[in-house]
């Protein structure tokens, strides 16, 4: 299975939430106000805000065998099979391999570094999906090795358009997906303005 195979089985689901399906697996990362989804064999949660972090979403999506992989403030909101990790941990859940890495505020306050909060590079079908969470562009990018990148890029909270296009510029994944637009901020212009200052660059796929 290709990139674009696999970029075919990765859902929006609005916000930062997304389903990647592959090897088998129904992984949901950041459920916010999900309206459908299937049930999720892992759940990544980035990090404890009420959008990243939603018991209530979880729960609509958990089934028994659910393992939700966390930082340590979600997991105290969180039942059931909940793995703590640090950036920089490594796991196997189900075959699927993860890898927590940082993610935090460079020059705004929301989300600090020191609170150990979460992006994940999930390798599905042999490729590398990369989802930063709620992030700015940090030094650490310039060491991930990823195909397929979901970025922020509304601004306020998290990168603009503008530096999350630097993100992808250093990081040079084969596909870039704008997330983090269209429900607490930001809209369809950040992705637009996203995906044509990339053109030529990598190939952008703007979910809907």
């Amino acid at each position: 299975m290709g990139i674009d195979d696999v970029v075919k089985n990765i859902t929006w689901l609005g916000h930062d939430g997304f389903l990647i399906k592959g090897d088998g697996k129904a992984i949901v990362i950041d459920p916010f106000q999900v309206k459908q989804c299937e049930p999720a064999d892992i759940v990544l949660i980035s990090h404890e805000h009420y959008d990243h972090c939603s018991p209530e979403d979880v729960n609509k999506i958990r089934k028994d065998s659910t393992v939700i992989v966390t930082e340590a403030q979600s997991a105290t909101k969180l039942s059931g099979d909940v793995r703590v990790v640090q950036p920089g941990d490594q796991l196997t859940v189900s075959g699927i391999p993860i890898e927590a890495v940082p993610s935090y505020n460079t020059n705004k306050s929301f989300h600090p570094k020191e609170n150990g909060w979460l992006g994940f590079i999930v390798t599905v079908e042999g490729v590398r999906i990369y989802h930063a969470g709620d992030t700015d562009r940090i030094p650490e990018m310039e060491s991930f090795q990823v195909d397929i990148a979901l970025l922020p890029v509304s601004g306020t909270y998290v990168m603009t358009a503008e530096e999350a296009v630097e993100a992808a510029r250093v990081m040079k994944p084969k596909v870039a997906i704008p997330m983090h637009y269209g429900a607490i901020v930001g809209s369809a212009d950040d992705a637009k303005r996203f995906s044509e200052a990339l053109r030529g660059t990598c190939k952008v796929v703007v979910l809907g």
